[in-house]
């Protein structure tokens, strides 16, 4: 069962990592100033259209990847007594 503790916290380390740098990654809605004077031109420079939706897609997956391995800890390390 260690093993296995040890294992659900390396993903979830690794996940808790992946998803600080999605959430990083992504644009904000408003985007500032520079949003509401420039409106979604200046949004258009940054590269593909869908760049925003794959994160964000990615974020939601990995942010269940995280929740997921933190309930099988705490449920793993409380049927063991730790």
């Amino acid at each position: 069962m260690t093993i296995l503790i040890n294992l659900l916290m390396a993903v979830q380390i690794a996940s808790t990592v992946i998803l600080l740098t999605l959430v990083a990654l992504q644009t904000t809605k408003s985007e500032g100033l520079s949003g509401t004077i420039g409106g979604k031109m200046t949004s258009t420079f940054r590269g593909k259209p869908g760049k925003d939706e794959l994160f964000s897609i990615w974020t939601q997956r990995v942010a269940i990847a995280f929740f997921v391995c933190t309930l099988a800890v705490y449920v793993v390390r409380t049927k063991l007594g730790q």
